[in-house]
């Protein structure tokens, strides 16, 4: 357990909007001031999706570049941006944050199709491969998003076939209605799959995000945390910011006996190149 533990905040996401909570950050500058936030209170990666003036989720290079200079400009952490975008969005639209310059350090990879709510997030191997091309060719890392058990068997097929590389970094997204529920059991049983050196975090939906942030740490995991995945400090009570629930996981890390991983040190976990200039 000496090992540091990797804070990931999921900051804006596709789906929470303002009616929802309004403290979610939406523009370049608001994005940056709360991935600063999440920095000094103990988060070493921003996962990062970006919203037009009205709100509604987008996947424009344009717009994610200007987030992404922003963040640069402020902080040293990873930044991490969503090829999932939001339910519906094609390929190329989903792949647009890749053709950033520089491009994003990592980039989440969805291993695979799943009932999303009452939607249906639709991920086949055909467009995994084409995105994990596209990846490498960029140099960008990968995050393997699993929602689902065969979601992990389908990235130790892609690693077979050479579409992706063993060991990497996993997310085991959690609670999703359709996907693998938030259980202790379900969580080491998914943990089980993984092959040697392979690191794993865990992404709880709603009111599991830090009881199985919790669980993960003490498992010897990561976590996410953040306004994407649940806007509520405890019952009834609005999070200011992902920064005030980075705060939560900080606590638990430590209750864990786990330090918690700067951004240099995250790279060094997640064997990624240092931070470009």
């Amino acid at each position: 357990m000496s090992h540091p533990a990797i804070i990931t905040a999921a900051i804006c996401g596709a789906e929470t909007t303002r009616e929802m909570t309004p403290h979610l950050p939406l523009t370049a500058d608001e994005l940056a001031e709360e991935a600063v936030r999440c920095r000094e209170a103990g988060a070493s990666i921003i996962h990062l999706h970006v919203r037009r003036e009205d709100g509604t989720p987008t996947q424009d290079r344009g717009l994610f570049q200007k987030a992404l200079d922003a963040i640069r400009r402020r902080t040293d952490v990873i930044v991490q941006t969503s090829t999932g975008g939001a339910v519906g969005m094609t390929a190329d639209e989903r792949a647009q944050p890749l053709e950033c310059a520089p491009p994003p350090e990592m980039a989440t990879l969805n291993a695979g199709s799943l009932n999303f709510g009452d939607d249906v997030f639709v991920n086949p191997f055909p467009l995994v491969r084409e995105f994990a091309r596209r990846m490498r060719e960029k140099g960008v890392a990968y995050e393997l998003e699993c929602y689902d058990v065969g979601h992990v068997e389908a990235c130790l097929r892609l690693a077979q076939e050479g579409v992706i590389e063993l060991p990497a970094h996993f997310d085991f997204v959690m609670g999703v209605r359709g996907g693998i529920q938030a259980t202790e059991d379900n969580l080491v049983f998914m943990v089980s799959k993984l092959p040697h050196r392979c690191t794993f975090n865990v992404a709880g939906i709603g009111r599991h995000q830090l009881p199985m942030a919790a669980l993960s740490l003490q498992m010897g995991g990561h976590a996410r945390c953040g306004l994407e995945d649940n806007i509520y400090l405890s019952k009834g009570v609005l999070a200011k910011g992902s920064f005030e629930l980075v705060g939560k996981v900080v606590e638990l890390a430590r209750g864990a006996r786990r330090e918690v991983a700067t951004p240099a040190q995250a790279r060094e976990i997640l064997r990624l190149p240092r931070r470009p200039q």
